[in-house]
């Protein structure tokens, strides 16, 4: 009897030291890793050894109280269930509640066991027998099983099995309150790195904007030059924004039409030199004319034969001043430009338009430049013309002066009689004539510049003014050998005008037309009427002004290279001033030059109410 007593308590004292080194190895392992699947899976396998059973589990819970069969040892033939999920229909709040509160629960045998049908055709679903279930904890929530069966037959589960198990997944639970912890780490330690990761991103992205600002900035500083500021322009934004297209688009004077200038793309370039009408987009352009810029997503066919859909964002260009125009950008993907993004291309976009001012004020200055080079040119023309035509009749008159008051001092009342005084008395008074005519034609010009011209229009017979005005001139027409021919017309409506001003007009073209005409050749004066003007035309043929030469041919002081002006003469002010005359009067003068004929017509509006 003794020997049997001394048998079992070495048995139970060699379970008790097995027992011992199964919770060490597991608690030693649990601490050793973090590894919750490796470390469940060898518990069950030791627990299941240990116990000497047919199977043991680990169930887990999942959020709606289905369970996971998460590890399993099992052997065989009994059919292996990890990876199962499993609803069972029997387990309620209450019995959840319970686990949560450690029961355990220990059937030696399911079919005396009286247990409710769903939960004994659970059972014998697995062919379980006899069942252990003890919760596994983690802080203080109900993680999951730990479920030991027997398959072959019932089975008396011992106090000491059960108190293992439950120290065991007291264990468990551990491991699996250790695990989330590190999961918990690792997901923060991953949060961080990404935020990390994208704040350097951010740092590195807003350091290639600055970098670009300053690029930018420096090269309008350093420029004039519009189009290589906004070409570089257009190309940067897009390579550092990593976008598909990048143009820029200014409008018109009156801001109804936008013209794309500038275009950069990834692909070949095909909207650069494009226009629209803004009329034609206003939800679109009421916005950026607002100064406010835009983004949308949109499918665009000719862009995207997929038909995905691509981000565009707007931004106008414009200053204190006003609206220039619009940058636009194309992303070829649908994702929105961020504030960083947009932020940069406002900057960019007030660059532009400090560039487009600045190029525009300078071509602006240059034109003005060239302008006053010209006027220069021109007032230095007129001075030595001037200079030559005042003196020239100043020296006739001088010699004239000395020449009458020898005749006269000699030869008395004789002299003066005489035909060499006449001559020169005539000498004279041409050129007295011919100073005051330069000196009125300087005042008129003068005067109507300065808008203190009137008029005093009145009636009349264009035909009868044309024959008054023409007599004078016969006399020099016959010592020039010109000829003079006047064709009008036998009815013509009268017209209402400016008597004087109209008469200073005509005889500049006859003084024109005199001067510049060879002999033997004719110089005629018409007037006529269509269904709408009367008009008055003086030409003279033998004389023909180059093409090139006819759009300067009413500005001051222009006189045609091609003709010697020491050899007629003028001021270069006479056509300016029919130009104005002309004007003035509220009439037209037309200048047709070809084929060896030159001439100008006035033509005026018929009055219908006369």
């Amino acid at each position: 009897m003794s020997e049997l007593i001394w048998e079992t308590h070495k048995k139970i004292s060699a379970s008790q030291v097995e027992r011992e080194r199964l919770l060490a190895a597991i608690a030693l392992r649990i601490r050793q890793s973090l590894d919750l699947d490796s470390i469940i899976n060898q518990t069950v396998e030791e627990v299941r050894l240990f116990l000497q059973t047919d199977r043991v589990l680990v169930y887990r819970f999942e959020p709606d109280w289905s369970g996971l069969m998460v590890a399993e040892s099992v052997i065989a033939p009994y059919k292996a269930v990890v990876g199962s999920k499993i609803k069972d229909p029997c387990l309620t709040y209450k019995h959840l509640e319970e686990y949560r509160q450690g029961r355990i629960r220990a059937i030696d045998n399911i079919e005396t066991a009286r247990l409710t049908p769903c939960y004994a055709d659970l059972l014998a679903s697995f062919n379980v027998k006899a069942n252990l279930v003890v919760p596994i904890i983690a802080d203080e929530k109900l993680w999951g099983l730990l479920i030991a069966q027997h398959c072959e037959c019932p089975r008396k589960w011992y106090s000491s099995e059960i108190e293992l198990l439950k120290l065991l997944a007291n264990h468990v639970g551990i491991a699996v309150k250790q695990a989330e912890l590190y999961q918990q780490v690792q997901s923060l330690n991953t949060y961080l790195e990404r935020k990390v990761k994208n704040r350097t991103a951010k740092l590195q992205k807003a350091l290639q904007f600055e970098a670009l600002i300053r690029r930018v900035t420096q090269r309008v500083r350093d420029s004039l030059d519009e189009t290589q500021i906004l070409q570089k322009v257009t190309q940067e934004l897009g390579e550092v924004l990593d976008i598909e297209r990048c143009k820029i688009e200014l409008y018109d004077n009156s801001q109804t039409v936008a013209s794309i200038v500038y275009e950069y793309a990834k692909t070949e370039p095909v909207c650069q030199g494009t226009s629209r009408r803004i009329a034609d987009f206003p939800e679109v352009y009421q916005q950026l004319l607002q100064k406010k810029f835009l983004q949308f997503v949109e499918i665009i066919p000719q862009l995207s034969p997929d038909k995905n859909q691509l981000t565009r964002l707007v931004c106008p260009i414009f200053d204190d001043q006003g609206i220039l125009g619009n940058i636009w950008l194309l992303r070829s993907k649908e994702e929105l430009f961020d504030e960083l993004e947009i932020r940069l291309v406002e900057q960019v976009a007030s660059q532009c338009a400090i560039a487009i001012r600045q190029a525009r004020l300078y071509e602006k200055a240059q034109a003005q430049v060239k302008e006053l080079e010209k006027l220069n040119t021109l007032k230095d023309d007129f001075l030595k013309t001037i200079s030559h035509e005042l003196r020239t009749p100043m020296s006739s008159i001088l010699l004239a002066c000395q020449t009458l008051e020898k005749l006269i001092k000699t030869q008395g009342i004789r002299g003066i009689k005489s035909e060499k005084f006449q001559r020169v008395f005539k000498i004279f008074k041409s050129s007295c004539q011919q100073q005051n005519k330069s000196v009125n034609d300087l005042l008129t010009l003068c005067y109507i510049d300065a808008e203190n011209a009137t008029l005093i229009p009145e009636l009349i017979d264009i035909r009868e003014f044309i024959f008054e005005l023409v007599e004078p001139f016969k006399e020099q027409f016959e010592q020039q050998q010109q000829q003079l021919v006047i064709n009008t017309s036998e009815e013509i409506s009268l017209v209402q005008t400016d008597i004087s001003l109209l008469k200073r007009v005509i005889n500049e073209l006859l003084t024109n037309a005199c001067k510049y005409t060879p002999a033997k050749e004719i110089i005629t004066v018409s007037t006529g009427e269509t269904e709408e003007t009367v008009f008055l035309s003086v030409s003279n043929s033998g004389v023909e002004i180059p093409p090139e030469e006819q759009e300067y041919i009413f500005d001051k002081f222009y006189r045609i290279p091609s003709h010697d002006p020491w050899k007629h003469g003028g001021t270069g002010i006479g056509l300016a001033l029919v130009k104005k005359l002309v004007e003035l009067l509220g009439v037209t003068i037309q200048l047709d030059s070809q084929k060896g004929q030159t001439t100008f017509t006035i033509q005026f509006a018929i009055d219908t109410q006369n």
